[in-house]
């Protein structure tokens, strides 16, 4: 089993915004790692606090074939001060035989900053 890492960046707090945002940011995980949603034990989503129009799974579930049996779970980002507004984060569990350094981690958007050296 490996993580695969992924943050993204929304510009307005409203559903269809962080719908769109976490279903292209596991989109861009899945399709990156050549991973299907059956590969996947559990998806972990999580906010920045600044963001409270929708739940990230809820726009997944929806939007992201596959994923009706995938277990998702949301959470809050903790609220540092100084740290990125606006950005959604997901950590995916899969099954894959890939190694560590064969995994490609996703960051879009603002949240590039976050990982400068992967991006």
């Amino acid at each position: 089993m490996r993580g695969i890492r992924g943050a993204i960046t929304v510009t307005e707090d409203t559903k269809e915004a962080i719908w769109q945002a976490a279903a292209e940011m596991v989109q861009a995980a899945i399709e990156r790692n050549d991973v299907q949603p059956e590969d996947i034990g559990a998806a972990i989503f999580s906010q920045t606090e600044d963001l409270t129009s929708a739940f990230p799974s809820a726009g997944v579930r929806r939007l992201v074939p596959g994923f009706d049996l995938v277990p998702l779970f949301d959470a809050r980002q903790l609220a540092i001060e100084g740290s990125l507004a606006h950005c959604i984060r997901v950590l995916l569990l899969v099954d894959t035989e890939r190694p560590q350094k064969g995994i490609h981690h996703i960051y879009l958007g603002g949240a590039r900053s976050l990982r400068p050296d992967i991006c």
